[in-house]
């Protein structure tokens, strides 16, 4: 195991190295730069002159070509520095995302959870009633669900349940007033404008995971040994809960490791739609300010991310399965 390990530690850091590299090439050759993306610009009066943005290129490197300016960003990344945003006061990256992550975790980890809870108990409902209508007509629902673009249901919940009805904010993640409110009153105001980008992030994970365990819960009921119980007189739920299911958490728990990037990575037109103040509405940002150090801050966690939850999914898979090793 530590070999095999080693071994895809050292290509993940190579795979790594690469996406760096690639996504640096294309933001560098995207029209515009950070000194003249801002739609301030259009302002004559708010114009600076040729010589001013000469000199700004230099004292941010604007002016290097755009492997040398890499390698530069490169060197800083070693140190643990991810540059600064020049769009954004010129704070540094790192303190820009950290400012994020509440925002996004609050989203993703609600509709984590709220995923596992619902489609674990419907894809053994789905088991139990395959082939009857009620079974069917769940099935049908959960393939349109699952080919429903999250942000046209997201536009549409919002005229309905936002604009025409008033029951929940338009957009936001919390009111005007906000800290005058008590505790629960803050509480009460979040969750309201967290509940609309939170059935948006859900309902197209709880469509395919159901359908997943589902799938592996019908493959797993044909083996010899769920026959076996079932000859012996063992309940209907004993054999689906005791026997049948705790095979099909293999495939399952390695998709936990796969979600890991999800976690803070957000939904970029989502965030966007409900200006919900976190990762992917920064990354939407910087990449319309132009904001090359943010960009590559967040193209790197997010790479790094889903690197981790490649490998752990294959530990995972390891550990819940010991007929499974690794060289």
């Amino acid at each position: 195991m530590f070999s095999y390990l080693i071994r895809r530690v050292a290509l993940a850091l190579l795979t790594l190295l690469l996406i760096t590299f690639v996504v640096y090439a294309l933001i560098r050759h995207m029209p515009g730069t950070p000194l003249t993306a801002d739609p301030s610009m259009m302002d004559p009066s708010k114009q600076i002159s040729a010589e001013e943005i000469d000199r700004l290129n230099r004292l941010y490197g604007l002016d290097k070509p755009w492997y040398v300016a890499y390698f530069h960003w490169l060197e800083n990344v070693v140190q643990l520095d991810l540059g600064r945003s020049i769009s954004q006061n010129n704070a540094p990256v790192t303190k820009l995302i950290a400012q994020r992550v509440p925002a996004t975790l609050l989203l993703s980890i609600s509709s984590l959870v709220l995923t596992y809870l619902l489609s674990i108990p419907l894809g053994l409902w789905s088991t139990v009633k395959s082939g009857t209508p009620a079974e069917r007509t769940v099935s049908t629902l959960l393939y349109m669900l699952y080919s429903l673009p999250s942000f046209v249901a997201a536009l549409f919940l919002q005229i309905l349940l936002a604009v025409k009805l008033g029951w929940l904010p338009l957009f936001g993640m919390t009111s005007d007033g906000y800290e005058s409110l008590s505790l629960m009153g803050k509480v009460w105001d979040v969750s309201q404008h967290a509940f609309l980008p939170i059935v948006c992030f859900t309902y197209g994970s709880l469509a395919y995971y159901s359908r997943f365990i589902r799938a592996n819960m019908q493959e797993v009921v044909r083996q010899d040994y769920i026959r076996t119980a079932r000859a012996k007189g063992v309940p209907p739920g004993q054999v689906v809960w005791r026997h049948a299911f705790r095979n099909t958490l293999i495939p399952l728990l390695t998709l936990i490791g796969l979600t890991l990037p999800s976690l803070l990575s957000g939904a970029v037109i989502l965030e966007q739609i409900f200006t919900w103040p976190g990762m992917g509405r920064l990354y939407f940002e910087a990449i319309g300010r132009r904001d090359y150090d943010t960009i590559m801050g967040l193209t790197l966690m997010f790479s790094v991310l889903t690197l981790l939850g490649q490998l752990l999914a294959d530990i995972l898979y390891a550990v819940v399965d010991p007929r499974v090793t690794y060289h």
